[in-house]
This record gives C-alpha cells, structure tokens and sequence, in this order.
C-alpha cells in the first residue's frame, strides 16, 4: 500500500533520511521507532506530501506521491487519516464539530448526515459522552480519543500516528494502543505508527523498523524483533521500564 525506497533528505546541512526503505500493507500496523531527531516525522510528512525526496521514491500503491498535481494529492490524502501529537484540536469548536470538521469542509453532505457519521466514529473511540464538550473541559487521553475519531470520520484506508502515547500515563497509554488495535481489526484500516515507546511497538505492531543512520537498520515481527541480538534494537525493545 505505501512504499519508500531509498528515500534521501537533506535539510539545511543535515542528512536526515539516507536510504529510508520500507512497506506498509493493507491492513497491517507498522511501526516505525527511533530516538528524537532521526527522521520519523520526516518520513510522515514524505508520505502525505508535504515533502519531497532529494532522491528515492515514495509510492501508495504504485502511484508515485512527488509527481502527482495538487488535485492529485488531494485525492491521496483523503485516503489517509493523521493522528497528531496530542490530537491538535482547534479549541473554540466542540468534540463533535472538531470530528465533524474534515466532511464540513470538504464534502457537500448534508449537516444531518455529517453529524451521524461524527457521532458514528465518535462511538468507535468511547467519546459519545463528551461530543459537546470543548477541548480545553477534556483529558488528554479524550483529546487523544477524538483526535483518532477525527483521522477516522472520512473512512481512511491508513491512519498515521504521530507519538500516540506522548505525555500520557501509562493506563491511557494502554486505552490508545487498544484503540488502535480496535481499529486495524474492526474496520480494517492499515497503520503506521510513529514512536519510541517500547510499550506502544509490542502491543500494537505487525512489524517493526528501527531508524539507524536515515533509514531502517533493522526490521521484523515482534517476535523476531524480540529475540534480535542487534544492539540497536535492544535498545528500544530490550527489558527495562517503558
């Protein structure tokens, strides 16, 4: 579904993906971990567009994202959901309008319906109760939760998740991975997470790479990932506290 190859990007005078080569695949969880500053948001933003390799490819399936127009990668992106850090909703709207805000705004569907299917996904992550409430009255762990039910409202076939876990406990921690799962095994829908959280990587993933250098030094099952003798990936995945 989603392909790099040897994807390079410099910013400024730094190198920050060498050779980044990975799949994800329909239906799957992929995580992608690394330390702070090694390219993972990087790539995420490769994959929506909103960068463009120096070199290498970057394809959804086998369409190339750098060369499509801007209609085109409106129409990719679409097919695609984002999770960001700490859900990034817009204060002076409610839950409801904030879930309801990518079919507002780029659908001609009728409020009745809009609202329906908001209130739909709204379900799905447990936030029915709060959909009138506003961002500043919720956890961070709701803000999370209808950040996932914004990502979902228009029907995604991946949702990229950036640091899902950041800054919460481990209990909400746990709520999100679950949620996740939720989501790859209810409705389908294939993931790439971004994170360096241990926890999130063995609970949620189908495979996992570890970023080394700008680009995947090591990746597998969680299995097989458990019982590398790669230092790199003992790092992340070794015992020891989340």
């Amino acid at each position: 579904m989603i392909e790099l190859v040897d994807v390079s990007k410099k910013l400024g005078d730094r190198q920050i993906l060498s050779g980044m080569t990975f799949s994800l695949d329909k239906g799957e969880t992929y995580v992608l971990m690394g330390p702070s500053g090694v390219g993972k948001s990087v790539t995420l933003q490769h994959i929506i567009g909103l960068m463009t390799p120096d070199s290498g490819t970057v394809k959804i399936d086998g369409q190339s994202i750098p060369d499509l127009n801007r209609k085109g990668l409106m129409a990719m992106r679409k097919r695609m959901g984002y999770l960001f850090q700490n859900g990034a909703l817009i204060n002076w709207l409610t839950v409801l309008e904030n879930v309801a805000l990518p079919l507002s705004e780029n659908t001609n569907g009728k409020q009745s319906q809009i609202r329906d299917r908001a209130m739909e996904v709204l379900e799905l992550v447990s936030m029915t109760h709060a959909a009138d409430d506003y961002p500043a009255s919720i956890s961070g762990g709701m803000k999370l939760r209808t950040g996932l039910a914004r990502a979902l409202v228009t029907e995604p076939e991946v949702v990229l998740y950036d640091e899902p876990n950041a800054g919460l406990d481990p209990i909400i921690s746990d709520q999100i991975h679950n949620l996740i799962i939720e989501v790859r095994d209810k409705i389908g829908v294939a993931g790439l997470v971004v994170t360096h959280s241990r926890a999130c990587a063995l609970t949620v993933a189908d495979r996992i790479g570890v970023i080394a250098d700008g680009k995947i030094g090591e990746e597998g099952t969680v299995d097989e990932m458990r019982a590398s003798d790669n230092p790199l990936v003992r790092d992340f995945l070794g015992g020891g506290a989340d």
